[in-house]
Order: structure tokens, then sequence, then C-alpha cells
């Protein structure tokens, strides 16, 4: 059976079409990693930023002129305190959440070399398969 110039040029379109869809995906996974570049650096920072306010804080709450301070100014040593512990409590919260974001995308960059890995190797034996040449 022959098939006319329409069928070749859906197969054409078609082909053309894979080929943009997987550029296409290439394209956002590069994006990602963008992204996770960016996330890394937010929770490096919350791994240096987040202890030295911890550490600060706690400084303050132990130093002996932060309770002459909390007695001779009632509202305002009260408030003082207050923010204190607000910004430990948050503190802690940002440690947790850097680590946790850090594994995270450590974890990611991984699969990702996987993918890459797997790729190239299906590429490979794709071009070898049908003898094409590999761009």
């Amino acid at each position: 059976m022959k098939r006319s110039s329409l069928d070749l040029m859906d197969d054409k379109e078609r082909s053309f079409s894979r080929t943009n869809v997987l550029s296409l995906l290439d394209n956002f996974i590069e994006r990602i990693l963008e992204i996770r570049r960016i996330l890394l650096g937010v929770s490096v920072s919350a791994l240096i930023l987040a202890p030295l306010a911890t550490g600060l804080s706690i400084f303050l709450l132990t130093h002996p002129s932060f309770y002459n301070v909390l007695e001779s100014e009632h509202d305002f040593g009260t408030i003082l305190g207050i923010l204190l512990g607000v910004i430990i409590s948050i503190s802690v919260v940002w440690i947790a959440t850097g680590i946790r974001q850090y594994v995270t995308l450590k974890s990611w960059d991984q699969q990702y070399k996987e993918y890459l890995k797997q790729k190239d190797e299906i590429d490979k034996r794709i071009a070898s398969d049908y003898g094409l040449d590999k761009d």
C-alpha cells in the first residue's frame, strides 16, 4: 500500500513535535535547575543567619544588663523579651527548614544527574541502532 504525501507530512510533524516536546522538557528542567540554585542559596543563608540570630538573642537573654532593662522599662522590657523569644523560635524553624531544603535539593540533584546519564545512554543506543549521527 502506497502512503500519501499527507501521511509523510504527519510523520514529519510528529517527529518535529516530539523533538519540540523534548527540547521544551529540557528547557523546563534547566529552569528548575536555576531555581534550585536560588533555593540552595536560601537554604545556605538560613543555615548561616538563623544560628547567628539565635546566638545573639541568647546572648542578650543571658546578659546581666538585660534583666536591668526588663525591670526598669516595664512595657519595653516585656515587648523586648517577647520579640527575642519570637526571634529564637523563628530561627529554629528556619534552621530546620534550611537543613530539610538542602537535603531535598541534594537528592534532586543526584536524581537529575542520573536522568541525564540515562538520557545520553538512550540517545547513543538509538543513534547506533538506526545509524544516526548524533549532533
